[in-house]
């Protein structure tokens, strides 16, 4: 049976692939070696059982997603120029001094914080604050939460052709496309060899690109029902329903990764589908898809096995 259970995502010079209870990120060393670690990986789904139920699970696996890339992100970017030698700063230095082995955990959870009160003010809060300029001119509160969803998906597209004119970010985008081609590999029951890989598309259904853009449409379905010209009002329902709008929108992938043969399915998925086309996923070379396939390897060879955190110089 095809394996459907693994995702993955672009880092630092290499590729992060996620399995039920491992995941193994995979980075090209400066050198040409490609250095692999895989640790063990435990679901707050699997501690809180109400977690599992729809909408709710997606909120907990968004959560999850976040903080597991920017720590691989962090991982990739130590891994990558570990050949350099750069200097701690002050405050480094004084983080080490107060919280020990802590300072790693808690410089992920500001970085996380920091992305996501940035998030929900360029895509949430700006689009509806730019909207309260036609009030004068529209009436209906329906039709100004359309012309605030269709400034949000601006915003968005603006953003990505943005940071596809920055060359670090077309590589990554490169191993973006490198992670979906071995994850098609796999759920084809293909050999995993990098022949077989590089024929495989560099699109995926249940892309995080996708998940975006799906935010983006569910977030105007949802902002909808809420009919009130309050600016301040729109304000916080913007930012409150955000994990609502983020679990329905896992639901959709889910279901369209699953739906494989549906027509409608295959529909709606068309325009994150074109969305990692035109943006977010460029043709890996074989060095790359290498990376990716060593990720993937570095999930299924020791998914079976007990103690299960290693590393490994390929």
């Amino acid at each position: 049976m095809a394996r459907t259970d693994i995702g993955g995502q672009a880092v630092i010079e290499g590729v992060m692939m996620k399995g039920r209870k491992l995941y193994a990120v995979a980075v090209r060393k400066p050198d040409g070696e490609i250095e692999v670690d895989v640790q063990d990986t435990k679901s707050i789904l699997d501690r809180y059982k109400v977690l599992r139920l729809p909408i709710l699970r997606g909120i907990a696996v968004f959560i999850e997603s976040l903080t597991l890339g920017v720590k691989t992100l962090s991982y990739s970017a130590e891994i990558f120029g570990d050949e350099e030698e750069v200097e701690e700063s002050k405050f480094e230095k004084w983080l080490m001094e107060k919280l020990g082995d802590k300072a790693e955990k808690f410089l992920i959870g500001a970085t996380m914080c920091v992305s996501f009160v940035l998030a929900i003010g360029i895509f949430m809060v700006l689009p509806m604050l730019i909207s309260t300029l036609f009030k004068n001119f529209i009436d209906s509160s329906f039709v100004l939460n359309l012309v605030e969803g269709a400034l949000r998906i601006f915003i968005f597209l603006g953003y990505m052709k943005l940071v596809t004119c920055m060359k670090d970010i077309q590589r990554t985008f490169q191993y973006h496309g490198a992670e979906h081609k071995t994850i098609n590999c796999l759920e084809q029951e293909k050999e995993l060899t990098v022949e077989n890989v590089r024929s495989c598309t560099r699109l995926h259904k249940s892309c995080g690109t996708s998940f975006l853009f799906v935010v983006m449409i569910v977030s105007i379905l949802v902002f909808s029902l809420f009919t009130t010209q309050n600016v301040w009002l729109r304000m916080v329902t913007r930012i409150v329903m955000v994990p609502v709008v983020a679990g329905i929108s896992y639901e959709f992938i889910r279901w369209a990764r699953k739906a494989d043969s549906n027509k409608l399915a295959e529909l709606l998925s068309k325009p994150g589908m074109w969305l990692q086309r035109e943006f977010t996923t460029i043709e890996p070379d074989d060095e790359q898809i290498e990376v990716a396939i060593a990720a993937i390897k570095g999930v299924l060879d020791n998914e079976h096995a007990e103690g299960s955190a290693k590393k490994c110089n390929c």
